[in-house]
């Protein structure tokens, strides 16, 4: 297969970000025999976690029919789509995306895994696959080694009675995984997860991976401090990036009749979130998409926007992320509106902030974070990311 061929496209492109590395071929390398062993076993391999399709295409490639795969961020599955296309793959033989779910991995004979940096994310998918895939599922899951820690070892060896270290190669290693544990098959699933945070009297509930899992991260904290001034009479709210709800459901809670709309790439995240508003009791006024960015709703149709955005695209840092949704902030906010924004005070957002939305203030700051107001003129020419 084409490697160089794939894009990242929708998620951000720029030089040095590449759709696929590395790590992607050793994995498709390591699991060459099983691939070609399974050629005749349509729907028996599943690609879980793949950035951009390299290794779901490079499973087609090698001959796998019937591939499911799942993708955390709705980008990832939709540069899928364009790569298969862009490669001339039939649509028959087109991998399915599906939902992280029992249904995903059920009869897998072998699990192509990028190594999530999050280990309760790894603890999920490996349960599951132990749970409820085929006794001989073999399981290759790879990354750079600079993002791989022992500890990733031990979460496979919990539900896998073998774990194998491949060498390294070109700064990459795989670990193979097989003869899942049937006692740790528990009835009930591990994941979601639930804990009470008493600072801010909210139960928060999270999905492996989700940042911050059930904690409350301390810039989030820092915002929800000072947003009570954040537009008291706006009717309905947008909580962007949304992880696990924490600024949706306290924003509901804290204003009866509010509606919020949160949103958030990551299925994971998407299906966070309902659930810490259901167990806040505002699952009626939190209604929650997974999207990019805010592309469901209209443009010039809100009057506040609530945002602390990632500056991470995949493993690297980059402002282009936090670029995008500041674009997706102006353009869904009304004449007069506002973009309330927390950040790391090191990335000095702010003229980017007055350049794509509009007019910015300082609310707050302490040694760490920065909290902003932005407020949309239309009248004005704006910027661009």
């Amino acid at each position: 297969m084409d490697f160089d061929a794939l894009r990242r496209r929708p998620d951000l492109e720029a030089p040095g970000l590449a759709a696929a590395d590395a790590a992607d071929r050793l994995i498709l390398d390591e699991a060459a025999d099983p691939l070609a062993a399974l050629r005749d076993e349509p729907g028996s391999v599943v690609v879980i976690d793949d950035a951009y399709g390299a290794l779901a295409l490079g499973a087609v490639d090698a001959g796998a029919r019937g591939v499911r795969v799942h993708q955390d961020p709705i980008t990832g599955e939709r540069a899928l789509a364009e790569n298969a296309a862009r490669l001339g793959v039939p649509e028959r033989d087109r991998p399915r995306s599906s939902p992280l779910s029992p249904e995903l991995v059920t009869g897998a004979r072998l699990v192509l895994l990028r190594l999530p940096r999050s280990l309760d994310r790894l603890d999920e998918v490996a349960g599951l696959v132990a749970r409820h895939a085929d006794p001989d599922v073999r399981v290759v899951a790879g990354g750079r080694i600079k993002h791989m820690s022992l500890a990733m070892n031990e979460v496979l060896g919990a539900w896998f009675e073998r774990v194998d270290v491949t060498h390294a190669r070109q700064k990459s290693r795989a670990l193979v995984a097989s003869r899942p544990r049937a006692e740790r098959a528990p009835a009930a699933p591990s994941w979601p997860r639930a804990r009470r945070d008493d600072g801010l009297g909210l139960v928060v509930v999270a999905h492996g991976g989700v940042f911050a899992g059930t904690a409350v991260d301390i810039g989030t904290r820092f915002l929800l401090g000072v947003l009570g001034g954040a537009v008291p009479d706006a009717p309905t709210a947008v909580d962007l990036a949304c992880g696990s709800g924490v600024v949706a459901t306290w924003l509901a809670r804290e204003r009866p009749g509010l509606v919020v709309h949160a949103s958030d790439r990551s299925a994971a995240a998407a299906a966070s979130a309902p659930l810490t508003a259901d167990a806040n009791g505002v699952t009626d006024r939190v209604r929650v998409a997974r999207a990019d960015g805010l592309e469901h709703l209209a443009d010039a149709s809100e009057r506040l926007v609530v945002l602390n955005p990632p500056f991470h695209s995949d493993a690297a840092v980059h402002t282009g992320i936090a670029s995008h949704l500041f674009a997706e902030s102006a353009r869904v906010l009304a004449d007069g509106g506002e973009l309330w924004c927390v950040w790391n005070s090191h990335l000095r957002y702010r003229p980017l902030l007055e350049r794509i939305v509009g007019p910015t203030r300082q609310v707050a700051r302490n040694p760490k974070f920065t909290v902003t107001a932005s407020v949309r003129r239309h009248g004005a020419p704006s910027g661009r990311p």
